[in-house]
């Protein structure tokens, strides 16, 4: 696991020492002279995900999101935005970070609505990769794009996600007790899984949908937030399957599930009951070793697995007790 985005966790200590500097041979880095700029409630530049400069002329406080994740990881600095891109799906789907009923709704999280985002007079708005900026930059309000995923480190780009936020809204201390207690999960959960001596260690993790007749089945593979944490943890995610670049998610059927023989399955608890009773009478889904062998469990409602790290730590959670 990479901690390059733990950076944050120093930069005021590290600010304050600058003071001394008058002797040393060092220059004060960029991240710094930006950190005592945000410490002071001065202007702050950030360089976004899509390599975007955004100026702001002071950390950000009236802030709409319009994706989850960063909905949550906005409240988990302390900050509660004044609008959300489909609140009602938030609160359905996420609990890691409750949102109050009074924040407005902007519209969908692919398709939010301009007029409602800029009727709440924010001074950021935060939105994902591939979020169409054309409508967002005709207004004159900063718009810091943010990477949902990166397969090649998942983990790490969760935390660099949260820390980019911090930084926009002047919560870098913040943001370092937040990852530091996810970290300490992370050690704890992993201890416990070990403790545990599970039957097996492997596992596939998926979530799943009814479609007219059909169940489409979506397996988190290699490269997904909840395969890799998983595998901190210990265990082997087993799905080889494909999956796409940004998410690690992969497609199949049941007889294509069936081939992870007797290894755990875990998926989504939020809305299983839908799919689930659509197979419990099809023989491929009776037959497989997982079930036969009771290596089934749901995780519990409301655990988001494309999430920060108040629900990464609740993946982690979710891990240990359906090994128990």
């Amino acid at each position: 696991m990479k901690h390059t985005t733990r950076r944050a966790a120093g930069v005021l200590a590290a600010a304050g020492l600058l003071t001394l500097a008058g002797c040393g041979s060092s220059q004060p880095s960029k991240a710094e002279d930006e950190a005592r700029a945000a410490a002071a409630g001065g202007p702050i530049t950030l360089t976004d995900a899509a390599g975007r400069e955004v100026e702001l002329p002071a950390p950000a406080e009236r802030v709409v999101v319009l994706e989850w994740q960063q909905t949550e990881d906005v409240l988990s600095l302390g900050v509660t935005p004044v609008g959300v891109a489909d609140t009602e799906g938030y609160r359905t789907w996420v609990t890691a970070e409750e949102l109050p009923e009074d924040v407005a709704d902007v519209g969908m999280r692919g398709e939010p609505n301009p007029d409602a985002i800029f009727s709440q007079e924010p001074d950021l708005v935060i939105a994902e990769e591939g979020t169409d900026l054309k409508q967002l930059e005709k207004y004159d309000v900063p718009v810091l794009v943010t990477a949902g995923a990166d397969t090649e480190d998942p983990v790490a780009q969760m935390k660099e996600t949260f820390t980019l936020i911090a930084r926009a809204l002047g919560k870098e201390a913040r943001a370092a007790e937040v990852l530091d207690e996810f970290d300490q999960k992370l050690a704890d959960a992993k201890a416990e899984v070990a403790a545990l001596e599970p039957e097996t260690t492997e596992f596939a993790y998926v979530d799943a949908w009814v479609m007219g007749s059909t169940v489409s089945i979506r397996p988190f593979g290699q490269g997904s937030l909840v395969g890799e944490l998983g595998e901190e943890l210990g265990l082997t995610n087993v799905w080889k399957g494909e999956v796409d670049k940004a998410y690690g998610l992969g497609q199949t059927d049941l007889e294509g599930l069936a081939g992870i023989g007797d290894a755990f399955l875990f998926y989504t608890g939020t809305d299983a009951d839908t799919w689930l009773s659509e197979i419990e009478d099809n023989s491929v889904w009776k037959h497989a070793e997982f079930v036969e062998k009771g290596r089934t469990a749901a995780f519990p409602e409301g655990t988001w697995t494309f999430g920060g790290p108040r629900s990464s730590a609740q993946v982690l959670d979710g891990f240990v007790q359906a090994l128990q």
